[in-house]
């Protein structure tokens, strides 16, 4: 069972089928594994289920899920609504990073990660909605980031798609609030997953170094530090997954959880440098050479 001593006012409904995307590895795999180990049932997806093994073994149910083809999203609401009659709660996690100079991103990766971080996922908030409201119960958690509150250096696209999650959950709220519907969203700072890793290999490259290239070499020399091991403030995948799970057996959850002191630390040194400040404080953390 769920520990208690980390999650207070527990509500945990066995009957609430949980939704979990993008679970192949990181958050979304711990998430899958704390919610089946506190009792709910939970359907753990991901592009390629037959990497999910960890988490059959652990009980949870396995689907074939890409968010970004309406088929197989359909596919699966439709097989937890034909068991459970509902998704009780729809984790939002799928997503990819990645990204560089705005001069040098292709818009085919600007539309590839809206694609995947965004449009699927409104998706499968829509086909999940209908039932939701019939039974007058739900909860949508959206995977939002540190990121869609302080924009990092060459955070195009990915900081784009996390400050769309921001307004996207703020116009759900209200909207579903009156069928009994939560909407909750994640604001995780540095996570230690293979995320990072993933995103280097799918950003887009210039030929050559470019005129950014030595810009680019700081960043990476920053992120690099910054996710070091032993780094106090990187956080584990399960830190964020038991922030998850207190919201989802919440009688009351937020709106929204900042978790790890990226994400509560850094919105306010922005608000309080202002532009011109934040922007000086940058140069200075990540050096632009100038230009020869």
């Amino acid at each position: 069972m769920i520990d208690t001593h980390i999650v207070k006012d527990v509500h945990i409904d066995p009957l609430r089928a949980v939704l979990v995307t993008g679970c192949s590895s990181g958050i979304g795999e711990a998430t899958a594994l704390a919610l089946v180990r506190a009792g709910f049932p939970v359907w753990a997806s991901a592009r390629q289920a037959g990497r999910l093994g960890r988490l059959a073994d652990a009980g949870c149910r396995i689907l074939d899920l890409d968010v970004t083809d309406e088929q197989s999203a359909t596919r699966a609401v439709a097989r937890v609504e034909a068991e459970h009659g509902a998704v009780g709660v729809l984790i939002n996690n799928a997503g990819h990073g990645g990204g560089g100079p705005v001069e040098e991103v292709p818009l085919d990766f600007v539309r590839e990660s809206f694609d995947t971080n965004v449009f699927g996922l409104i998706r499968l908030v829509q086909l999940v909605l209908p039932r939701m409201r019939a039974q007058r119960s739900g909860m949508i958690v959206n995977l939002g980031s540190a990121a869609g509150l302080v924009t990092p250096p060459t955070g195009c696209p990915y900081a784009m798609t996390k400050y769309a999650l921001e307004s996207l959950s703020d116009a759900l709220r209200p909207e579903v609030a009156p069928f009994g519907i939560r909407v909750v969203l994640i604001e995780p700072g540095a996570v230690r997953t293979q995320f990072m890793a993933n995103s280097e290999r799918r950003a887009p490259e210039a030929a050559g170094d470019g005129a950014y290239g030595a810009y680019k070499a700081n960043v990476a020399t920053m992120a690099a530090h910054a996710h070091r091991d032993g780094a106090r403030d990187v956080l584990a995948p399960e830190d964020v997954a038991r922030v998850i799970v207190k919201a989802v057996t919440a009688r009351r959850p937020k709106a929204r959880y900042k978790v790890g002191p990226q994400a509560r630390l850094a919105p306010v040194a922005r608000r309080m440098l202002g532009d011109r400040g934040w922007d000086a404080l940058m140069r200075r953390l990540v050096p632009f050479p100038a230009p020869r």
